[in-house]
């Protein structure tokens, strides 16, 4: 079960990673393997829990939640030994007899704060990297998503260590509690409002964090795109998980003279998608709470409703919506839409569609759809975002030897494989030297012809 979090909890916690029981890789490889366990075995109560917090599928449930967790927990534990073992540096001739090297050691107790969205891959990925790490853990799913959230404090401790993977359920009282507390690291999954709450706890501390915070992606498609192919690719990344997806494309850059052709072509693949009516379609999911849906709503007026536009207030329902004619100061392009509405705006180059992502600060992603690699090396030089994918979206984010995170007002740091691993594991140092020789030249007094030869030495050697 879920626990109440209190001081006597947070000093069992710290005695657990003290007493060492957490640094050996076998420990490390068997809580991958509960975790992995866990993901399998479960994977009809997951999947029934996921529907009933957003009527998403059982087949989107896998392919965005356990079959990519699966495969990440494969990629790390194949290679975490090697990640483990130390690495040997070289040692300037100045500086020998002596050995160098530098190891990865554990943090400590590490707190994981769960998004809704993905509320089963966007707990358990950070706490995969966390275990691989050799840390203790303490996991607070959203309360957002509370079916789920109830199962992953039901059963997920039947697979790890339960003395050191604690699980905590609760709403924003239990998320300021816990940030009470030192922890060795914070990792956070949200909102840049509630990421700034984190870090300012977190500051109390001098707590390290990783905060993962979305943005507005963009998609940029020139004229030189195969159209039918972006179209079919925007409309399932948009509208996988009713646009409730943080690299989900938040707003399209269409070159003018290929925009009508393709809103038709992202019409058709809509209905494709998800039939005449989405509503009854058993792959489209519904918006998490009243607050979103109301939020959400209320863009629907801002421009011109090129497709969808239906809603149902009981149902937490919006159709894959698309709205054209947005111009770059719509109150649509202010704040991360994190919904099924996707604003259209049309450029004449691809140094204006530039122009207006540059203005909208470092997202997480920015998406291109061209057939030219000057626009994509334009797009590289020219942007600044966490990831960039071209022809394609979100695939970025599923491949485990990629690195994922934002920069600037989307996120600080990153994880997925490697980079998971070292984000919950800091370098540690360590040189070795012998007693013998021990010659006069380093000691003081120096003198004007023991310093010449001092910086002789050290400029040829280093």
């Amino acid at each position: 079960m879920g626990v109440h979090y209190d001081d006597r909890l947070h000093a069992g916690m710290k005695h657990c990673f003290d007493s060492g029981r957490t640094r050996p890789s076998d420990w490390r490889l068997a809580q991958l393997r509960g975790l992995g366990s866990f993901l399998r075995e479960r994977e009809a109560p997951i999947a029934r829990a996921l529907q009933a917090d957003f009527r998403k599928s059982s087949a989107e449930t896998w392919l965005t939640e356990t079959g990519w967790l699966l495969s990440e927990i494969r990629h790390v534990s194949k290679r975490l030994v090697g990640w483990m073992k130390p690495r040997r540096v070289s040692v300037p001739l100045h500086y020998l007899p002596g050995r160098a090297w530098f190891t990865r050691e554990p943090l400590g107790v590490v707190l994981v704060i769960g998004a809704w969205n993905y509320p089963i891959q966007l707990s358990l990925a950070p706490l995969v990297g966390a275990l691989a790490g050799g840390n203790c853990a303490v996991l607070k799913p959203s309360e957002l998503a509370p079916e789920t959230s109830r199962l992953l404090a039901t059963e997920l401790p039947r697979y790890v260590d339960p003395e050191a993977v604690r699980i905590v359920e609760g709403g924003p009282g239990m998320a300021c509690e816990l940030l009470r507390h030192r922890f060795d690291h914070i990792f956070f999954t949200g909102s840049r409002q509630k990421g700034r709450e984190v870090m300012t706890a977190a500051a109390r501390h001098l707590t390290p964090v990783t905060l993962e915070l979305g943005g507005k992606c963009p998609c940029i498609v020139t004229e030189s795109a195969d159209l039918r192919s972006a179209a079919r690719r925007i409309a399932w990344a948009k509208f996988l998980n009713a646009g409730q997806t943080c690299i989900s494309p938040d707003y399209l850059l269409v070159h003018e003279s290929v925009e009508g052709r393709l809103l038709v072509l992202i019409r058709e693949a809509l209905q494709r998608f998800y039939g005449e009516d989405p509503r009854a379609s058993p792959d489209y999911a519904r918006i998490a709470d009243g607050r979103n849906f109301g939020r959400l709503t209320a863009y629907l007026d801002e421009g011109g409703v090129a497709a969808g536009g239906r809603i149902d207030g009981a149902d937490r329902y919006i159709e894959p919506t698309l709205i054209r004619g947005v111009r770059p100061d719509s109150p649509l392009m202010r704040e991360e839409i994190f919904g099924p509405v996707l604003p259209v705006l049309t450029v004449s180059s691809l140094a204006e569609a530039i122009d207006i992502v540059r203005a909208g600060g470092e997202p997480l992603a920015v998406y291109l759809f061209s057939g030219r690699a000057e626009d994509i090396r334009q797009v590289e030089l020219r942007t600044l975002s966490g990831g960039i994918c071209c022809n394609d979206l979100l695939f970025q984010a599923s491949i485990h030897g990629l690195p994922f995170g934002g920069r600037g007002m989307s996120g600080i740091g990153a994880y997925h494989g490697r980079a998971g691993f070292d984000t919950f594991t800091a370098p540690r140092s360590i040189l070795v030297k012998s007693g013998f020789p021990d010659p006069d030249l380093r000691y003081p007094p120096y003198g004007e012809w023991k310093l010449r030869l001092l910086k002789r030495i050290v400029n040829l050697f280093s």
